[in-house]
């Protein structure tokens, strides 16, 4: 029989109260729906592109007809030889360039949706799955980790340092600060020159300053507990990303996404 409750930390890291464990976090671990729920949430951010109808029409360009000893690909009149107009040829136009009308938002059902949310928020429990996906676990003292609700109120990047350090999460926070490097390619010029880990998420009831104070370090991200999604929760499409939950949220997990 698996875990029937959770430890409640103080800031501190000391172990204060038990909470009962919701049923949602018994949820089986189901990596294929999570991939399809967090691909789908992606496809909504994409941005429909396409090409001017006119693009490489706009020529003079004939093809000559046959007799004349040469391929009958379209020649623009002021330029002798010069090929144009046809696809395949240099400086030709494209063949099947892509449309605006493009369909690129993917759907998912809504009840498995949900099941990819509930699934993803079941492998934060698990320490073998956090791990998995590259996360420094070995100082955390349980899974999944829950934390009073004073933390919500600290206003000071220097208050929820301490606060993780005391929580065994600070190792992951230096991972990602470590793994930060310049992007390859032509991202650089584009607004997206640096790279760097996933870190931890802290779910939160509400918010009374944390979120401002957290968004300093590295890799951190703070997100209400009825804000979650699959994305949040695995980022990437790989479950099990190192979650801090404090009591409150904890408690409304159930509440919010527990229902069929």
């Amino acid at each position: 029989m698996g875990k029937t409750s959770a430890k409640v930390f103080d800031l501190k890291g000391e172990e204060v109260d038990k909470v009962r464990l919701p049923r949602i976090f018994k949820t089986p671990n189901r990596p294929d729906v999570i991939k399809r729920a967090v691909v789908a949430i992606q496809s909504h951010r994409f941005q429909p592109q396409g090409r001017d109808i006119m693009a490489g029409k706009r020529t003079t360009a004939e093809s000559r007809g046959t007799g004349l000893g040469i391929a009958r690909i379209p020649r623009m009149k002021e330029r002798g030889q010069r090929a144009a107009f046809a696809p395949g040829t240099v400086g030709g136009r494209s063949a099947h360039p892509p449309v605006a009308e493009k369909k690129i938002k993917k759907k998912i059902p809504r009840k498995e949706m949900r099941l990819a949310l509930r699934s993803a928020i079941s492998a934060t429990a698990s320490k073998e799955i956090v791990a998995s996906r590259g996360h420094m676990v070995n100082d955390v003292p349980d899974f999944p980790l829950v934390v009073m609700d004073e933390i919500q109120s600290l206003k000071r990047t220097k208050d929820v340092e301490e606060a993780l350090m005391n929580l065994g999460v600070w190792p992951d926070i230096f991972r990602v600060k470590e793994s930060r490097k310049v992007r390859a390619g032509k991202g650089k010029m584009r607004g997206r020159k640096m790279k760097q880990a996933v870190g931890p998420l802290l779910v939160i009831n509400k918010n009374e300053g944390v979120a401002e104070a957290a968004r300093n370090l590295p890799g951190m991200e703070v997100a209400s507990v009825e804000n979650l999604n699959a994305e949040l929760l695995a980022p990437g499409t790989h479950p099990g990303r190192l979650t801090v939950w404090t009591s409150s949220a904890f408690e409304k997990v159930e509440k919010v996404f527990g229902g069929r």
